[in-house]
């Protein structure tokens, strides 16, 4: 393993294919309503755009994190300006100890209880840069595009590790890391400097040497990868319509099955399955061999979006504007909810206490949305004013909320 000291550079970043785009366009394709107004207001005042009054970007806080009042929308309790870079990928927001992580450049660390920045490297995060997490580490390629892969501390931003692959392969992104190893897609470089095919491979974190590389089959693109690490199994999707997954030890590829279309969305694994959206179905499948263990499908010329799954319970929501909560082992239905039939519903789920949170997409009145997890009742949503289609996310902390929208960052109480 090689540690190097953190560097930096201004240069000219790479340009790569905006999946934010292609989601848009397929979104418009398959009629997904992306109108209405649901904004749920409360005993606190409502400014000029329509949110809720609060510290405005760049003001710190640390306010009260009690539950708000029925039906109304919490109070921010900070808001900071964020430059994010995530060209549509899912992990852009994360949170690590008391940290709150945003890609983009300069990549950003701050303080959850106050929003205080307590680091910020720039040039460390290529466009489109995925917070991978393993072993408490933050895996990022390298900003200089050397090849490398670079390992920062989430707690102080400084790099502790770099892995050099000895220019054998271009541009390797981490996909995902465990204690052991990083995994990671890279163009193999041939010699006229050119990366036709592509392989999966993993980065033994103890030498920063790749133990194993597979070459991915011809065709098979560099991009659009959503993936996810469940003990020894590595689970991800293509652009190509493939569900494969590989075991991490030895690369070796277990088994792999077409699903009906290219899947831009979260997957989820849990206790030895794998959770996919597949356009009408939501399928679970076993890590071991593919079997298909449940589905479940929805309304005819509907479609699911990406499952997580949170304390053993899958939660996904569909294009009809339905959030489902299923038992994860069974498939078994334990709620289905139509309330917002005018506006965009939750992609991403994360949950604190008895409450459910979900972050909705492309959809200006749109937001932070909190319900009941037992009943999924509706209990409040958040929207912060700005009038912008872009994709809200999330992640817990405690009793506290990270949420991310557009260029701003932001913490609500967790009630």
């Amino acid at each position: 393993m090689t540690t190097r000291s953190g560097r930096t550079t201004d240069e000219g970043r790479a340009a790569a294919p905006s999946r934010r785009q292609l989601l848009r366009m397929a979104g418009a394709g398959l009629g997904l309503a992306l109108a209405g107004a649901l904004t749920a207001c409360g005993p606190e005042e409502v400014d000029a755009n329509g949110g809720m009054e609060g510290p405005k970007p760049g003001k710190s806080g640390g306010g009260s994190t009690a539950t708000p009042a029925a039906g109304g929308a919490p109070r921010v309790l900070w808001q900071q300006e964020a430059s994010v870079g995530t060209l549509g990928n899912q992990e852009v927001l994360a949170v690590v100890g008391n940290v709150v992580l945003v890609a983009g450049d300069p990549l950003v660390g701050r303080d959850i209880a106050t929003g205080r920045q307590l680091w910020s490297r720039k040039g460390v995060a290529t466009p489109g840069a995925r917070l991978i997490m393993g072993g408490g580490t933050l895996y990022l390629a390298s900003g200089e595009y050397d090849g490398d892969v670079v390992g920062l501390d989430p707690a102080t931003g400084e790099e502790t590790w770099r892995s050099s692959l000895g220019g054998r392969y271009d541009q390797p992104r981490p996909v995902g890391a465990d204690e052991d190893r990083v995994y990671v897609i890279a163009g193999i470089l041939e010699k006229d400097f050119t990366s036709p095919t592509n392989v999966i491979a993993a980065i033994d974190v103890r030498t920063g040497k790749a133990v194993w590389s597979e070459r991915r089959d011809a065709g098979t693109e560099e991009y659009g990868i959503t993936s996810a690490v469940l003990g020894d199994r590595l689970v991800y999707t293509d652009h190509k319509k493939n569900l494969t997954v590989r075991d991490t030890a030895t690369g070796r590829q277990l088994w792999t099955k077409k699903i009906s279309r290219s899947n831009f969305d979260r997957i989820a694994v849990h206790e030895g399955l794998v959770y996919v959206s597949d356009s009408r179905n939501l399928r679970a499948c076993s890590l071991e061999d593919g079997g298909e263990r449940w589905s479940l499908k929805t309304d005819e010329f509907a479609m699911f979006l990406g499952p997580s799954v949170v304390d053993g319970t899958l939660y996904v929501s569909d294009s009809t504007h339905a959030v489902w909560a299923v038992d994860a082992a069974t498939g078994k239905q334990r709620w289905r909810t139509t309330a917002l039939l005018d506006v965009s519903v939750p992609v991403q789920f994360v949950k604190a206490g008895d409450t459910l949170f979900g972050a909705t997409q492309f959809d200006k009145n749109g937001g932070v949305q909190a319900y009941d997890a037992g009943t999924g009742k509706l209990r409040w949503t958040f929207n912060d004013g700005q009038r912008s289609e872009d994709q809200w996310y999330v992640a817990a902390a405690g009793d506290r909320l990270a949420a991310l929208h557009g260029d701003r960052v932001q913490a609500l109480p967790a009630g």
